[in-house]
């Protein structure tokens, strides 16, 4: 039985964490951290966890948890996780850390766009991006995890058999995600606030949003060429859920040409050994009911000849497969247990 900490237990994200491995059977869960909630039960706060009823939230204090657990998820916010990151490793556990401090591997792109600077290059250096349909081969071969964005799941797994096979010209490629408010975390916030946005739906962070350089920097990686995006996000009036859609040019050389048939066929080619991932057949289109509460992507893809161009589009919940569910799917991996091992539930519907 592997022993599990959860820092930042309290957030959508730790809850998540906690609701899945939960399920798990070949993990305990034996140290939950929370600063405001310290000495209060897990279920005193959130009573649908009662598999939780002796577990207490505990200040982070890295020197106590170091003896109670052997891999740790981090859920901490945006540079709080760095110094903590760096501790665990350095002490030889293994580490999944959910917030963006790993996920950058260029230093001047991560103070630039979260505007701190990177204090502990050297286990910057070790940090594997956690996304097992690309990575999988080195996350076996790891002890620390940069667990992608939600957003970043979204688009770079509907873009990968696209950039991959040389399908679209990565010059004029259009995001455009949409995302239940458990993306912004779980804070007093007016404007996540149910008034805000119940019956609402608008766009934020046009151009500057921070998952955007994270989504450049795996794309470039997969075409060995630098791109860049367009990428707006929005906000639903929904719980939990991403609704990706993708724009992207055909490439027009070649003596080959595209087709809906041969699109599709690439798609379900490059994913058909991929536990997590459907491919969803001609003329079928994701939707966030369908993945809501599990660690599967939906994909549909769809050529408009007319202007040549190949729309993506994917699904996912946020909070799973866009968090805590691909933790667990890096956990089980590292660990080397069965990769669909606790996360074997299907969709909540309705």
């Amino acid at each position: 039985m592997i022993k599990t900490a959860i820092c930042g237990a309290s957030g959508y994200t730790g809850t998540e964490l906690l609701r899945i491995l939960a399920n798990h059977p070949k993990v305990k869960v034996t140290a939950a951290t929370s600063e405001r909630s310290a000495g209060k039960k897990v279920t005193a706060l959130f009573p649908h966890l009662d598999a939780y009823d002796n577990l207490v939230y505990e200040p982070m204090d890295p020197d106590i948890l170091l003896k109670k657990a052997d891999v740790f998820f981090l859920a901490l916010p945006h540079g709080a996780s760095q110094e903590a990151v760096d501790f665990f490793f350095r002490n030889n556990k293994t580490v999944i850390d959910l917030s963006a401090d790993y996920r950058l591997s260029d230093t001047e792109t991560y103070e630039q766009w979260y505007g701190l600077p990177h204090r502990y290059l050297a286990t910057l250096k070790k940090a594997v991006y956690g996304l097992p349909e690309i990575y999988r081969a080195k996350i076996r071969k790891t002890r620390l995890i940069a667990n992608p964005g939600c957003y970043p799941t979204s688009a770079i797994l509907g873009l990968m058999p696209a950039v991959k096979n040389g399908l679209v010209n990565t010059a004029s490629i259009i995001i455009d995600s949409k995302s239940g408010t458990t993306g912004a975390g779980r804070k007093a916030d007016l404007a996540v606030s149910f008034c805000e946005v119940n019956e609402g739906f608008k766009a934020y962070g046009i151009g500057v949003h921070r998952h955007t350089p994270e989504i450049e920097q795996e794309l470039s990686a997969l075409a060995k060429n630098r791109i860049t995006v367009n990428f707006t996000p929005h906000i639903l009036p929904v719980d939990r859920g991403i609704l990706t859609t993708i724009y992207a040019p055909i490439k027009t050389t070649g003596t080959k040409k595209m087709t809906q048939d041969r699109a599709l066929d690439i798609y379900c080619q490059v994913y058909k050994d991929e536990p997590f991932i459907r491919v969803l057949p001609s003329g079928v289109f994701p939707n966030i009911k369908n993945v809501r509460g599990t660690n599967f992507c939906h994909i549909g893809v769809k050529l408009v000849e007319r202007t040549n161009t190949l729309i993506i589009v994917s699904a996912i919940d946020n909070l799973v497969k866009g968090a805590a569910g691909q933790a667990v799917h890096n956990m089980n991996i590292m660990m080397g247990f069965d990769e669909t091992e606790g996360l074997r539930n299907l969709a909540l519907f309705p």
